[in-house]
């Protein structure tokens, strides 16, 4: 279909607007908006609004990267396979759902940090860091934090592994296209432990991610969390990838993915209906 210009410039503007009423709405002085980018899954770019094309840490995230790496290594195998124990010593600030033992589906579901720790040990840095090239997925630098060793517990949080907007939801595209150099198995089964939600006709995939930036003395920004929602989002045979990038401009009791998720839930049919077809 071709648009006038001037239906062009009207859908434009109204997904600028749309994206300005949203983030005052949705996150009031809580948040700083940072990037909302949409695209088609061949990486043609249908709204970008904000700065999408720096990276930062894409924190809980990159489970859906590593979850690709996990089923096609043969080191996950099913929604419920394998079953991990939690061990003392292992990250529990996620509450009882970290405490107890945990699947694919749930790791995802609960974003557990040790879940995903398992699977780097498993793979290793030299395998993690050839999917993340593969994959396009970022600066693809799983080293962690300068001379600390710690890549495989935490290059994706506030660490050395970096993406822009822009660049998840081209990776997101080839996902959602088959176009990544994993096994058809591996994205079946990704997709089919992504949490999904139903926005009217829309059936959204998606993940959240939050992690508070480093100060220079290394110590966390609590203050100043980055929230991210990712995914993908199906209707009428039409696909869409997005991300959502915001920042806190002070500490807040509720998680800053979980926000711009709700963010971009609550005003994802206007600004997909603001799109070019």
């Amino acid at each position: 279909m071709i648009l006038h210009p001037a239906t062009r410039l009207g859908r434009q503007l109204a997904g600028a607007v749309l994206f300005a009423v949203l983030l005052l709405s949705a996150t009031g002085a809580r948040a700083r908006p940072v990037c909302m980018i949409v695209a088609a899954t061949d990486g043609a770019i249908l709204h970008e609004d904000g700065d999408c094309r720096s990276r930062v840490t894409p924190a809980s995230t990159f489970k859906i990267a590593l979850s690709l790496m996990g089923f096609d290594s043969g080191f996950l195998k099913g929604p419920h396979d394998p079953v991990l124990p939690y061990r003392k010593g292992d990250p529990a600030w996620g509450g009882k759902s970290w405490t107890r033992p945990n699947d694919p589906e749930s790791w995802l579901r609960h974003s557990v940090v040790w879940y995903s720790q398992r699977i780097t040990h498993a793979l290793g840095a030299d395998a993690l860091t050839r999917y993340a090239t593969a994959f396009g997925y970022g600066n693809a630098d799983l080293r962690g934090d300068p001379g600390k060793d710690n890549g495989l517990e935490r290059a994706w949080i506030a660490s050395s592994l970096q993406i822009s907007p822009l660049e998840q939801v081209l990776f997101l595209g080839r996902l959602v296209e088959r176009r990544l150099t994993v096994a058809a198995s591996a994205i079946d089964r990704t997709e089919a432990i992504v949490e999904t939600r139903t926005v009217g006709a829309w059936t959204i995939w998606g993940k959240t991610g939050s992690a508070y930036p480093r100060l220079a003395d290394g110590s966390f920004d609590r203050a100043r969390a980055w929230g991210w929602y990712v995914g993908w989002a199906r209707r009428d045979g039409r696909t869409l990838v997005f991300a959502r990038l915001d920042r806190d401009e002070s500490r807040q009791p509720v998680s800053s993915g979980l926000r711009a998720r709700d963010a971009l839930l609550a005003g994802w049919e206007e600004l997909a209906g603001s799109l070019p077809d």
